[in-house]
């Protein structure tokens, strides 16, 4: 790796942190609130992410996408920004503030131009654990990325080994959710549960059962009542302060209520067999064998057309609003904003509706997450712009049913008023 490269790289990193601390910085930096969010900022300026913890078959059940759409999307771990090429021939603008996000994306596109067969692309990113993945990074796929990602992935982490070397490690068990995962299994264990034993459950009923025995009694214990009671213990879960206060007072039970209730709907509410975001929270990776399951863009069967149609997605290190300002009138089709409006003040909120209405065609959809079960906006954004668009209720609660990653309050879905071209 060149010198310019590894600078470039540097460069993308200082955006991230910067970027992050504008974008969660809501407090004086002196006040206790104010360093939880700069804590915050740091926690969040590597990879986070090594799997979206949002379920992109409910994303696809609302966006209704058809040929030539035009997807705005916050890009996180790209699971979902592949995902939505199994679904038609969109075009995909993937934003992000930060920097390892987009090297990861950009990574999983170089492989897709270059790997002819599905085994070999799902053991690079679904098993993430072989040796020969770092030998066919350095063989097939260096030489296609740009100068950014490559100096991410060729970077070296705190143990002097590049940070290509986790695909062949583990991936999923990296990044901050993937060793807060790992954490939560050590502090399990010790207080006498075992979270990995979820996936031995054969039906419904026996994962209630494990849930009873090994995750529920947890939440009892005073370790673990205190923790949650700390804001800084759930960064690893990506809950910024603003969100930590949403979800404390969303329930009788406060923050640990929220996250009980969530943890059993993630054990008891969908098969685990075809769970992969139960089976990443219990078993640290994808499943094995016949009990694999993985998301829509892993699936053998969509691995051609992802394959075909992965040219056109583009990426982008900025905020949402910065990126939509440079798109023109009635461009695009539809936006994914994660759970990036919990984050936002009144302000920015403005100025990110005031783009997006202004660069959506008739009939557009955005949909969203929220910690808490809340609707966010109205009150928040001035009603003229609001107004324009039809909140579809009945259908976003219907779809926070379904969503198997089971960590969210609520599900949203707006609609442009208008004729739908």
């Amino acid at each position: 790796m060149t010198q310019q490269a590894t600078q470039t790289a540097r460069a993308a990193r200082r955006m991230t942190s910067s970027g992050l601390g504008l974008a969660v910085r809501r407090s004086k930096t002196l006040s206790k609130a104010g360093m939880l969010e700069w804590l915050f900022a740091r926690a969040f300026s590597g990879l986070v992410y090594p799997q979206i913890w949002e379920d992109p078959v409910v994303d696809m059940a609302a966006l209704q996408l058809k040929a030539d759409d035009h997807v705005v999307a916050i890009a996180s771990g790209s699971c979902n920004i592949l995902s939505y090429l199994t679904a038609a021939p969109i075009r995909v603008s993937a934003v992000d503030l930060n920097a390892a996000h987009i090297a990861l994306g950009r990574l999983k596109l170089a492989a897709l131009a270059r790997m002819e067969r599905q085994e070999d692309f799902l053991r690079f990113f679904g098993q993430a654990n072989a040796r020969e993945n770092v030998g066919v990074y350095d063989r097939e796929i260096a030489d296609h990325l740009d100068a950014v990602s490559r100096g991410y992935w060729e970077g070296r982490g705190l143990n002097g080994r590049r940070r290509i070397n986790l695909f062949a490690k583990g991936f999923y068990r990296y990044g901050l959710l993937g060793r807060f995962i790992g954490t939560g299994h050590v502090l399990a264990r010790a207080l006498g549960g075992n979270p990995l034993v979820m996936l031995t459950a054969r039906d419904l009923a026996e994962q209630r059962a494990l849930y009873e025995q090994h995750l529920a009694p947890v939440f009892e214990r005073k370790l673990v009542r205190w923790l949650v009671r700390q804001p800084a213990s759930l960064y690893g879960l990506g809950i910024p302060p603003a969100q930590y206060k949403a979800l404390a007072a969303d329930g009788e039970e406060g923050i640990l209520g929220a996250l009980k209730l969530r943890l059993e709907r993630l054990a008891c509410d969908f098969d685990l067999k075809d769970n992969y975001f139960a089976q990443q929270a219990f078993g640290r990776r994808y499943g094995e064998g016949a009990d694999a399951a993985f998301p829509p863009y892993l699936q053998p069967q969509y691995f051609a057309a992802v394959k075909e149609r992965a040219a056109n997605v583009s990426y982008h290190q900025s905020a949402v609003t910065a990126l939509l300002e440079q798109q023109p009138a009635e461009s695009c089709d539809a936006y994914v904003l994660l759970d990036a409006q919990d984050w936002m003040n009144d302000a920015d909120l403005t100025a990110l509706w005031s783009q997006i209405t202004r660069t959506a065609r008739p009939g557009a959809r955005v949909i969203f997450r929220t910690a808490a079960d809340e609707r966010l906006l109205p009150g928040r954004i001035p009603a003229a712009i609001l107004d324009q668009w039809h909140y579809e209720e009945e259908r976003s609660r219907d779809l926070c049913q379904q969503d198997r990653s089971a960590i969210y309050g609520g599900f949203h879905l707006y609609v442009l008023k208008g004729q739908a071209r």
